[in-house]
């Protein structure tokens, strides 16, 4: 494992792990982890067919470094903002399906990063919140739309004005959790999710990774027509042909409830 600066990365198999590494800053996002992660991230998009996303320490992550954050122009938090775009952008838009394993405070920038990964798995001490509102600035990591398409924009409205902290029983009834597991298992089950969609056909993931989110924001029949597009690449396939064979020759497994699994 490559434990050096900011941000560690271990490649366990197909799974590539990266590690936010300043736990006695309880893992604050300056301008040289988010360089490492963006790093990081565009490594395991070449070594890895999954990548997992955890912090070392007490927490996940616990936003942004106010003790490094300085006064700046407008033009210069815009530019600012548009950095932390890009780097979250490589997750959101990469080849490989990211997992955020998270356990301790979730917050502002943190929430931003976990929102930026397709699957957020959370251990019962998570605690999720955006204290920008309090503190007289605004979100800049994209929390406006990713975040508020996962909450939805009144929940988001709450926590800003509010200071509302989601616990991870709540953060999970409003759709922005999507695993809660026991206390400390949290990379455990990212670990065995991560292992699963690193299996998965490759077109099948290049559909749900990039035309998925693509058509959600279509109307109605461009998103149709698209599903369609993606369909018949899908499924033609060499891979999909093995796997929908193995399936009819019953050497598939089958759908099974959840309490069978």
């Amino acid at each position: 494992m490559s434990a050096e600066g900011a941000v560690s990365y271990e490649l366990r198999e197909r799974v590539a792990w990266i590690g936010l590494n300043r736990p006695l800053k309880r893992n604050a996002i300056n301008d040289a982890l988010l360089s490492e992660l963006e790093a990081a991230v565009r490594r395991a998009q070449h070594d890895a067919r999954a990548l997992v996303v955890f912090g070392h320490g007490p927490c996940f992550c616990a936003g942004l470094d106010l003790a490094e954050h300085r006064a700046r122009e407008a033009a210069e938090v815009f530019h600012h903002s548009r950095s932390w775009h890009a780097a979250f952008s490589v997750l959101r838009r990469g080849r490989i399906p990211a997992i955020a394993a998270l356990h301790g405070a979730t917050v502002g920038g943190g929430l931003e990063l976990a929102a930026a990964c397709h699957l957020r798995v959370a251990d019962p001490s998570v605690f999720f919140a955006l204290p920008e509102g309090q503190r007289g600035i605004y979100v800049g990591g994209g929390a406006s739309v990713h975040v508020a398409r996962l909450l939805g924009a009144s929940r988001m409205m709450d926590m800003m004005l509010t200071g509302r902290v989601l616990d991870a029983a709540a953060a999970e009834r409003a759709g922005l959790v999507n695993y809660l597991v026991e206390a400390g298992a949290a990379q455990d089950k990212a670990g065995e999710l991560a292992a699963k969609v690193a299996a998965m056909a490759p077109l099948t993931v290049l559909g749900v990774l990039q035309a998925l989110p693509r058509i959600q924001d279509m109307a109605e029949e461009d998103g149709l027509f698209v599903e369609s597009m993606m369909a018949a690449l899908a499924q033609t396939g060499p891979e999909a042909a093995a796997r929908l064979a193995d399936f009819v020759e019953k050497r598939g497994a089958k759908v099974t409830g959840p309490s069978e699994t």
